[in-house]
C-alpha cells in the first residue's frame, strides 16, 4: 500500500530528527572528549606556590607529573614546582627538613617515620602496584635460583620499602635475614655496587631494577616480589601544614585525581609523558602499564600495610617503640570525604 503525504511527511520529520540527534550526539562526544584529553586553562589571578618532592624516576609519580605539565594544578591555582629525589624516603625527609610541603612516599617509609614520632599526615594513595620490587643476581656469583641467595652479599637501601621486600621475599625461601649479607647503598648507588662485584645481589626497585638488570645483560637473573609486598604510593605533609590548609588540600586533591585519571585512561600519553623521566622506552612502559594501578584513594589496606611494617620495623629496631602507633591518627580524611568520598574505605 502506497503512504499518504502525510505519512511520507512524517517519516521525513522523523528521519530529521533522529539524524539532528545523531549530529548533537556526537558533538557532545567531541566536547567530553576534548574536556578530557585537552590540558586544563589555568585561572585569573595568582597560584598558590606549592613543593612537591617526589622520585621523578619512578612511575608512580605519573599522577604528579601529569598534574604539572597538562595544567591540572593550574586549573586548581597551584603553582607547583617538583622537586626530584631518588626515592620516597629522600622526598619525605624534605618535607620532615622544611624543604618541602607534600612528598610522595610508600607505605614503609611513613611507617618508619611515624613510629620515630614525625607529626605527618597522609591526604591521599596515588598509585599501587605489585610488580615493582625485586632482586637482581649475578649469575657468575652463583645467583640462580631465590634460595640460592643464602649466603650471599646483597646490596641494599636499609629502612626501606626494597629492605622490607627482601626480608619477606627470603622468608617465603625458608631462609633467615642473618643468612645473609645485607650492604647499605643508597638507591642510585646499587647499579653500580653489581656491576663491580661488590655484591652478589641487589634488592631495590623500579626503575632501578630494570636499569641494573640491563647493565648485566644475560649474566643477570631478576625475582620479582609480587607475591610478598604492594607498594602503596602516597601523598603526605606535616600534620601542621596539612590542618592548617584544607582548602589547599583539596585543590591539590582535585588535580591528583585529574592526573591520576590520565595516567591510567589515557596509556599512550601517559607513557610517552614520564618515559623520559623514568629513562625507560615508551614501549616497555606501555607493556608493564596494566600492573600499574593509578587513583586517589585512602583504603583500610593502607592501615593494615603500616601496621604489619610496624610490626617488622620494631623487630629490626628502626624505632625504639615497642608498640604500633594508631595510624588513623596520621590520616587526614577532611580532603578525600569532600574530594572523592566514595574512594575513602578507611574505617573512622
Amino acid at each position: 500500500m502506497s503512504s499518504t503525504p502525510s505519512q511520507r511527511l512524517i517519516r521525513r520529520e522523523t528521519l530529521l530528527a533522529i539524524g539532528l540527534a545523531c549530529v548533537l550526539g556526537l558533538l557532545l562526544a567531541a566536547y567530553v572528549w576534548g574536556k578530557r584529553s585537552t590540558p586544563a586553562t589555568a585561572p585569573a589571578g595568582p597560584l598558590e606556590k606549592l613543593i612537591i618532592a617526589t622520585n621523578t624516576e619512578y612511575i608512580g609519580a605519573c599522577p604528579v607529573i601529569a598534574a604539572r605539565d597538562r595544567g591540572y594544578f593550574a586549573a586548581q591555582g597551584i603553582q607547583a614546582q617538583v622537586q626530584s629525589h631518588s626515592s620516597g624516603k629522600a622526598s619525605l625527609n624534605a618535607v620532615l627538613q622544611g624543604r618541602a610541603d607534600f612528598a610522595t612516599v610508600a607505605d614503609l617509609a611513613l611507617a618508619l617515620a611515624i613510629l620515630n614520632e614525625q607529626p605527618i599526615s597522609i591526604v591521599t594513595t596515588i598509585f599501587r602496584t605489585e610488580k615493582d620490587h625485586g632482586i637482581v643476581g649475578r649469575k657468575d656469583h652463583a645467583v640462580l635460583s631465590p634460595v640460592s641467595l643464602k649466603g650471599k652479599r646483597i646490596g641494599v637501601t636499609l629502612g626501606t620499602s626494597g629492605h622490607f621486600t627482601l626480608d619477606v621475599f627470603l622468608n617465603r625461601q625458608r631462609l633467615r635475614s642473618s643468612e645473609v649479607t645485607m650492604v647499605n647503598y643508597r638507591p642510585e648507588e646499587l647499579g653500580a655496587a653489581l656491576d663491580k662485584g661488590e655484591v652478589d645481589a641487589i634488592a631495590g626497585w623500579e626503575p632501578f631494577l630494570k636499569q641494573n638488570a640491563a647493565s648485566q645483560g644475560g649474566n643477570a637473573v631478576t625475582f620479582y616480589g609480587d607475591e610478598v609486598y604492594e607498594s602503596i604510593y602516597n601523598i603526605a605533609g606535616m600534620r601542621a601544614f596539612v590542618t592548617e590548609h584544607p582548602r589547599t588540600v583539596t585543590r591539590l586533591l582535585r588535580a591528583l585525581a585529574e592526573g591520576a585519571r590520565f595516567c591510567s585512561e589515557q596509556v599512550a600519553e601517559a607513557s610517552h609523558l614520564v618515559a623520559p623521566s623514568v629513562k625507560t622506552s615508551e614501549a616497555e612502559l606501555r607493556a608493564a602499564w596494566p600492573a600499574y594501578r593509578f587513583g586517589i584513594d585512602l583504603d583500610q589496606g593502607l592501615i593494615l600495610a603500616l601496621e604489619d611494617e610496624s610490626r617488622w620495623a620494631i623487630k629490626n629496631k628502626f624505632s625504639n617503640r615497642s608498640d604500633i602507633p594508631n595510624y588513623l591518627d596520621h590520616i587526614y580524611l577532611d580532603g578525600m570525604v569532600e574530594v572523592k568520598p566514595g574512594n575513602v574505605s578507611i574505617i573512622h
